[in-house]
């Protein structure tokens, strides 16, 4: 029995750790407390590191490719059947971004790069509140630039410039303005995070034909823009599905962070009580300075000193 009790705690931590906790409250807390969870329509932030030379044309496209595939974010949510329900909420998306952005950082973290967003709080409480939600979650496409090393198909050539990428960010906030889980995901073991595309490319070709000492970085046109953000992907047996690559590879990593199993909150519930009760388990007092032990909490009775002379 005493070996049980010993190794319940070893337990509890492995099955913890095989069901990993990826969003920043307990999960058993989430879980209970958001039931009703409204996507807001994904957003573009205009002012975030968008340097392509036709940018008003390509915001434009953005939120065109965006509004055709909330849909298929939202059907993937559903399908995870974590929430009773899943909210798809209207409005125009710039006008919902100019009203609760307040700020962004772009943020290095794990050499990971992307911009965090931050939110107004009395706007966001009532936008919540509004749609009757327990929580939002808010995904926004904006502009980064970052150094990078991209090789020819040869893999004979390649140059290292600083490339302006589209990326995809996204949290679930509640109305106190708790950030509840957020994308990209530093909860997990490995962490990876892919953009959601590349807006610039080295010209080889150009420079192998005018002898240049390397490559220039050029913009992709807004055509091939369109044609890379529709690229449907392919199944198994290389058949062309419904879905476009560039959408839906940052639509399943998200969910991958997001699904959770009723099992997975139970344990991680368990976990933190049993860590909780060793928390405030007594601890025996250490020996005071000199080497002499503190008085035991039940100490033997002395009898008296017989009197005086």
């Amino acid at each position: 029995m005493r070996k049980s009790i010993l190794l319940l705690p070893f337990i509890l931590l492995v099955a913890s750790g095989c069901s990993q906790n990826h969003y920043n409250v307990p999960l058993k807390s989430f879980a209970s407390e958001v039931r009703v969870l409204g996507v807001a329509p994904i957003m573009t932030d205009p002012g975030s590191d968008i340097d392509h030379p036709e940018k008003k044309e390509l915001i434009a496209l953005l939120s065109e490719m965006n509004r055709n595939n909330e849909s298929l974010f939202v059907r993937k949510l559903k399908a995870t059947g974590n929430f009773f329900t899943v909210a798809p909420l209207d409005g125009e998306p710039e006008k919902i971004f100019s009203r609760l952005f307040f700020r962004r950082e772009k943020r290095d973290d794990a050499s990971i790069q992307y911009n965090k967003y931050f939110w107004k709080s009395e706007e966001l409480r009532d936008y919540i509140r509004s749609n009757n939600l327990d929580a939002v979650m808010l995904i926004v496409v904006s502009g980064i630039k970052k150094t990078d090393k991209i090789s020819s198909f040869t893999f004979m050539n390649s140059l290292t410039t600083e490339y302006n990428y589209l990326i995809m960010t996204a949290q679930i906030v509640d109305a106190d303005g708790r950030v509840l889980w957020e994308y990209p995901n530093f909860r997990s073991r490995s962490i990876s995070y892919s953009p959601l595309l590349n807006l610039q490319y080295p010209d080889f070709s150009e420079a192998e034909a005018n002898h240049y000492s390397k490559p220039n970085a050029k913009y992709k046109s807004m055509e091939g823009i369109r044609r890379n953000l529709q690229q449907k992907a392919k199944d198994i047996l290389l058949r062309e599905t419904n879905e476009p690559v560039a959408y839906a590879g940052q639509f399943n990593e998200m969910i991958s962070y997001l699904k959770y199993d009723n099992d997975d909150a139970k344990v991680q519930d368990e976990t933190l009580m049993l860590k909780e009760k060793q928390r405030q388990r007594p601890v025996s007092m250490p020996a005071a300075q000199g080497g002499a032990a503190t008085s035991p909490p039940n100490p033997e009775p002395v009898a008296p000193a017989p009197a005086g002379k």
